[in-house]
């Protein structure tokens, strides 16, 4: 009978183990995948403020067509890749696109002076600012599930229900993690 209890005893303790690591990633999972909400709310702001760009700087170097057609392109690039990789992929291509458009824009002084078009650039810089707090938070959450997932005895439980490690969210363009410059 005594042995009995004792393998009872170590099999609920076993139980209430397993049971604990997997709420464990569970939540870290779920933590990981409510900042990557976060990001994509701030994509959403950025890739919606845009077409309000462009439309603002078509109206004074509407001549520039190749330019304002890589921020449109890499707009659509953006708003339509899948994958954390892909999305960051094509993130460091907008922010590359805006780059070029800034530039440009620095010719046409009667843009510069235009009170819309220096409202849409504080609005996109404070939304970058806002998209690079996101993505450190996303990055430092799926860090957390990534070594939660590939800890001992954590591991063994993650494989046993088939939790999958997450992509971080980086730039391939180190440039591009910083802000568009946006002068007056």
């Amino acid at each position: 009978m005594v042995p009995t209890l004792i393998v009872l005893g170590i099999l609920a303790i076993l139980v209430v183990a397993v049971v604990s690591m997997y709420n464990r990633l569970v939540a870290l999972r779920n933590r990981a995948e409510e900042r990557w909400a976060q990001i994509d709310v701030q994509l959403t702001r950025r890739h919606d403020l845009i077409p309000n760009l462009v439309e603002t700087v078509k109206g004074y170097a509407g001549h520039e067509r190749e330019v304002l057609t890589s921020v449109t392109e890499a707009r659509a690039a953006a708003v339509s890749a899948g994958s954390v990789g892909e999305q960051a992929q094509a993130e460091g291509m907008l922010t590359s696109a805006l780059r070029s458009l800034f530039a440009v824009s620095e010719a046409y002084p009667q843009l510069q002076a235009d009170q819309n078009f220096r409202e849409l650039q504080t609005e996109l810089a404070r939304t970058e600012d806002l998209l690079a707090g996101a993505r450190q938070s996303y990055n430092l959450a799926v860090r957390e599930y990534d070594t939660a997932l590939e800890s001992f005895p954590t591991n063994i439980v993650g494989g046993m229900f088939n939790f999958e490690p997450r992509e971080y969210f980086e730039l391939a363009d180190p440039a591009a993690a910083s802000a568009p410059e946006v002068r007056f």
